[in-house]
């Protein structure tokens, strides 16, 4: 919105400074430095109001003992984050940008189903939404956007259905997903949906301790603003996305002012959710980043390279997932102390901060290793 208000007046003499705002990097620093300030400035307002309506987090009663401390600590902070976010990128966007708008409305789509989930969860039902309810809508919002992004013009027709692998070019070495225009549009969005919602989900499980789900979500959002930022941006004539060999998206690149408010208001969570949290994110949070990262995959098909650069969040899906599987295999056995797999490390005497720590070390060390297959083509 105040790009599109104060860019025109660049044309006066005394505001032709305000012509950084074509930029999408100077936009980008000031979506983020928007979300960041929002975010610290509300902050203690919120959490006082989140007191005062007495919405307090509700511990398991089979989780680690340290954890009861933790009963009736503020949650919903993800509703804190997504105005953060919203606010940081309508602000600073091109709103005419069709992947923005995609990207934000399954956000914000994915924050109301936690929301509706939290409240339930709080008033009325320990269990929150029914799980295939919860799933089932998951699914809906993802089966839109990817279907509108895919069944109208928003890539060139010669890379629509093509996938894009780490390590592979993508102009030498062609990969189309299906065979036939109809074919390759449904197991497209099919696989979208699989991304959006098992990304959401993942993120959505990671959230088990203070500050434990946030730093992996800055960290990707962070990557994907450099990702982003690569698949659509041509300075002074040099396609950077074809340097790099990965598929060039024209528009996508307006996701980076996206990824710069998720960063700051990540950031900016960050600073009462850390140990010990003053607030928890709750599902309208987890569900809601989740889905956003897994919207940015793929809208920029970079559906593969989130394999590995959101490994922490795999990491503790693919826990849970093995941990049930061999539960019931086995007649009552597991694998793991407890899962998802952060409160085994807990349940071995490990620190929370520790255990925190440690995994945002392998969420950096992922996105490093996700960054460097951008050369290694």
């Amino acid at each position: 919105m105040l790009y599109h208000l104060l860019y025109p007046l660049h044309r006066f003499a005394p505001l032709r400074f305000l012509n950084v705002l074509r930029y999408v990097s100077t936009r980008t620093l000031l979506g983020m430095l928007t979300a960041l300030l929002i975010g610290l400035l509300m902050g203690p307002w919120f959490i006082r109001r989140l007191q005062r309506l007495q919405i307090g987090e509700k511990v398991r009663d089979d989780g680690p003992a340290t954890h009861k401390k933790k009963a009736g600590t503020p949650t919903m902070g993800g509703s804190l984050i997504l105005f953060a976010i919203a606010s940081g990128t309508l602000l600073w966007c091109d709103l005419e940008n069709r992947f923005v708008w995609v990207t934000l409305l399954v956000t914000v789509g994915y924050g109301a189903v936690g929301f509706l989930d939290d409240y339930l969860k709080l008033t009325r039902s320990k269990k929150g939404l029914p799980g295939r309810l919860k799933f089932a809508a998951q699914l809906l919002i993802a089966f839109a956007a990817c279907a509108y992004l895919f069944g109208t013009h928003s890539y060139e027709d010669d890379i629509r259905y093509r996938i894009a692998l780490p390590l592979v070019d993508f102009y030498k070495h062609p990969i189309t997903l299906g065979w036939g225009a109809w074919t390759s549009f449904a197991l497209y969005v099919v696989l979208g949906m699989i991304v959006v919602s098992g990304t959401s989900n993942a993120v959505n499980l990671t959230d088990g301790l203070d500050g434990l789900a946030i730093g992996p979500v800055i960290i990707a959002a962070a990557t994907f603003l450099i990702l982003t930022y690569s698949a659509g941006t041509v300075i002074k004539g040099f396609n950077v996305a074809e340097y790099l060999k990965i598929p060039f998206i024209a528009g996508s690149g307006e996701l980076a002012v996206f990824c710069g408010a998720m960063v700051g208001a990540g950031v900016g969570f960050l600073w009462y959710n850390a140990h010990p949290a003053q607030v928890f994110m709750g599902d309208v949070g987890s569900l809601s980043l989740g889905g956003a990262l897994g919207m940015l995959a793929v809208a920029t098909k970079n559906e593969f390279t989130l394999f590995v650069l959101g490994g922490v969040f795999v990491m503790e899906a693919l826990s849970v997932i093995m941990q049930v599987a061999y539960f019931k295999y086995t007649g009552g056995k597991r694998i793991f102390l407890m899962t998802p797999i952060h409160h085994h490390f807990e349940k071995k005497g490990w620190a929370e901060t520790k255990v925190t720590v440690r995994f945002w070390i392998i969420a950096f060390a992922l996105a490093l290793l996700a960054l460097a297959t951008l050369k290694v083509r």
